[in-house]
């Protein structure tokens, strides 16, 4: 069996991460992911306030296994959803768009442990210094809002900057992803994309038939004149946004062209109107699974290849 620091750090079974995808990732979804002996992550972009707090109760109501919290720090719920986790001692907060420093000492206080997602060495020794139990390196294959490095040259780099786990993310759906990630250093992945597909997630049924029949090169990158990169599926607003993108509309009326349009993918399943986020990997998920079918799945994939590597030596 597979088993890394990773698995001891967060007290988990498989060295496998559910992302904490907006809109997407629930207390059901998570409670399911950890159950499966992975760890399953809330978003709190999601939700506000005691609904939040609802959600974790929710998962923990469903499995005694550790579950997470996922906060986008530039959320303006950011601030009361990092006192909820510690208020309910989540048992690992994750962090993106920004700098957790703010909140750690309240989080390590309440025995919270903060993995942070980074984009750059650099930005993971500066986490490591602010008491961060572990990273995620996250390249720009994934689905949502991504940087600039990849995956194959981040991960590795990012190892070497520091001494904690690093988790590896972006491009990951199956045990081939997990085998390498181990390869170049780290000590666990965290898939976004392929839990879309599970059974457990709430997504209206259009949003995964999109993914289902996704191919190699069915997403698009837009949003770089705002700073606010965004990997998601080609649809009709995708398309058009990246139209009008570079066109002279204001920087005004493009913000207000996306404004709500994540709700309408993952609520609505309005496809002419919302934005499906999803990695590059959605071209490789082909069938809906359970949770735990996903996670043992990639763990038994993993390490058959990785008991067969030695055939390469000679």
């Amino acid at each position: 069996m597979i088993s890394t620091p990773l698995c001891a750090l967060c007290g988990i079974r498989y060295p496998v991460f559910q992302g904490g995808m907006a809109h997407v990732s629930d207390g059901r979804l998570a409670a399911a992911v950890s159950e499966a002996g992975g760890l399953g992550i809330i978003s709190a972009m999601n939700f506000g306030g005691s609904v939040l707090r609802d959600q974790i109760r929710e998962a923990r109501s469903l499995t005694s296994k550790p579950v997470g919290v996922n906060i986008m720090l530039q959320a303006p719920s950011a601030e009361a959803s990092a006192k909820i986790c510690a208020e309910e001692k989540v048992e690992i907060v994750t962090t993106g768009a920004g700098n957790p420093s703010a909140f750690m000492e309240m989080w390590l206080t309440a025995g919270c442990r903060v993995i942070p997602v980074v984009a750059s060495a650099a930005l993971a020794k500066m986490m490591e210094r602010c008491g961060a139990a572990a990273v995620i390196a996250e390249g720009g294959e994934s689905g949502g809002h991504i940087g600039e490095a990849n995956t194959m040259p981040l991960v590795p780099q990012v190892v070497d900057a520091v001494k904690i786990p690093v988790v590896a993310a972006g491009g990951i759906a199956d045990g081939r992803g997990l085998a390498a990630a181990l390869m170049l250093g780290a000590s666990g992945v965290q898939m976004g994309t392929r839990f879309l597909a599970a059974f457990e997630c709430g997504v209206p049924q259009k949003y995964k038939d999109l993914v289902l029949k996704a191919s190699d090169t069915s997403t698009i990158v837009t949003g770089r004149r705002l700073g606010h990169t965004v990997r998601s599926l080609k649809t009709p607003f995708s398309r058009r946004y990246a139209q009008v993108e570079y066109t002279d509309i204001s920087d005004e009326e493009l913000e207000a062209f996306a404004v709500g349009s994540l709700r309408k993918a993952a609520i609505d399943g309005d496809e002419k109107g919302g934005c499906f986020l999803a990695g590059e990997i959605a071209g490789m998920v082909k069938k809906e699974q359970s949770a735990r079918e996903i996670v043992e799945e990639t763990v038994r994939e993993a390490e058959e290849l990785l008991r067969s590597a030695a055939g390469f030596l000679s």
